[in-house]
């Protein structure tokens, strides 16, 4: 099949080279000239592991391109996907206008029968908007579909591949023939393609993430009662995620959720519930305990030096919002960075992927190391925000050479507390019993 994505960000640049993957041919539309040149240079713009293989493979193969000129390409694809980025406004609700922006072009451009997909995150309800908007400039036969995406930063490409489930949503019996034959190759194992209305499809993804994120902001709950009552979140995790009603995944405590989807889609979807005059009260209790665990460690690191962090210098160990992505949308590291800097702490940051980002954000404001042990030098005391497999088994040895306090806050809970005893560390973890401070 022949497939227009519009927009070469995280999600469309995942999305389109997936495709082009099982032979289709795909084009890739942006705004952005230098990264369009880029891209058809083969030089991937986003961290993503398993992506760069893929993308440079169908390059070469010319199943895979990219174009500014959107006009150019609309007659010669049959599937036009929207991935485009639907930012949180002031008020929590999901800014629509980028893809309102291209369905107006859209409905100048179309002359012919498009299917139209809605692959970016959007409200209940945008399907009917894109539709009306197109409306305005193009009365010929068109379809606008649901196709919310699914995917976990790190492990995408397995997600797009092998997906547990596709959800669509459309009414469409033409869409739904075109949608099923374009995913038939990524569901071969028997994975179901969900087949509902729009808005059902749409609220869908909300429904999902929003869930996730109360699994994360209730065991960060439990968390602060096992550091009150003398219990093991550990264990607590290990006891309730056998249960197959609860599952073993997102239950692990620590400083709380970040990355582009869980915090702008509670916020969207809470949003769109005070739009209907419903008060989604467990939704906004989710969001204040993810709030308020950003900096839980930074409480406890400020317990530790009674209240005094005025030239203390950290170590941090992990930037991005989560392992395996340099994506730093909503990252607790920067919460803790700048709530430690407003106490006049200076900081010297390692991450694999992220440190980049972080630099065009917060420039030299902190002090970046080339390796986790280099960050270590003239520290008082190591932070670790992100749970890189790197930082699991480090040389201790090595670090208390660096780091004389042998002092450690981790928000990821990455080391048994046992051992950190035996090995002489004071050992700050979230949840857990025999902190030594």
């Amino acid at each position: 099949m022949k497939i227009a994505v519009i927009g070469t960000g995280y999600v469309g640049l995942v999305t389109g080279t997936c495709f082009a993957e099982t032979g289709n041919k795909v084009v890739c539309v942006d705004i952005d000239q230098a990264k369009v040149d880029k891209l058809n240079a083969g030089q991937i713009t986003i961290y993503e592991p398993g992506l760069e293989k893929l993308f440079l493979r169908n390059i070469k193969e010319e199943r895979l391109r990219f174009t500014t000129d959107l006009a150019s390409v609309v007659d010669e694809v049959q599937m036009i996907f929207l991935a485009l980025p639907t930012p949180p406004g002031a008020d929590g609700a999901a800014d629509l206008k980028f893809v309102l922006g291209v369905a107006e072009e859209l409905g100048k451009l179309l002359t012919s029968y498009k299917v139209i997909v809605n692959k970016s995150t959007v409200p209940v309800g945008t399907a009917d908007k894109v539709r009306a908007v197109i409306a305005k400039n193009y009365q010929g036969d068109f379809d606008v579909v649901s196709n919310p995406e699914f995917l976990r930063e790190g492990v995408a490409v397995d997600d797009f591949m092998k997906p547990d489930r596709v959800v669509i949503g459309t009414n469409s019996e033409r869409a739904r023939t075109l949608m099923s034959e374009l995913y038939a190759p990524f569901v071969r194992q028997g994975n179901p393609i969900l087949f509902m209305d729009e808005r059902s499809s749409e609220l869908t993804k909300y429904a999902a993430n929003s869930f996730l994120a109360m699994k994360i902001s209730f065991m960060n709950e439990i968390a602060q009662l096992c550091e009150r009552m003398g219990a093991d979140v550990d264990m607590v995790r290990r006891g309730i995620g056998s249960d197959e009603r609860i599952g073993k995944r997102f239950l692990f405590s620590g400083i709380g959720y970040g990355g582009s989807c869980f915090p702008k889609d509670v916020q969207a979807l809470i949003q769109s519930a005070d739009a209907t005059d419903y008060d989604f009260k467990i939704l906004k209790a989710v969001e204040r305990v993810n709030a308020s665990q950003k900096i839980h460690l930074v409480e406890k690191i400020k317990q530790h030096y009674k209240g005094n962090l005025k030239g203390k210098r950290f170590a941090l160990w992990g930037l991005a919002f989560k392992p395996n992505t340099d994506d730093i949308r909503e990252a607790p590291a920067l919460s803790i960075i700048n709530a430690l800097l407003k106490e006049g702490a200076t900081i010297c940051a390692y991450d694999p992927e992220a440190m980049p980002n972080v630099k065009h954000q917060l420039g030299d404001s902190i002090d970046y190391a080339n390796s986790q042990y280099g960050a270590l030098e003239g520290a008082d005391a190591l932070l670790i925000a992100t749970e890189w497999s790197e930082f699991r088994t480090p040389d201790f040895e090595r670090i208390a050479t660096l780091l004389p306090s042998k002092l450690i806050f981790d928000g990821r809970n990455l080391f048994e507390v046992a051992k950190m005893k035996q090995l002489g560390y004071q050992y700050v973890s979230i949840g857990r019993p025999a902190d030594l401070t």
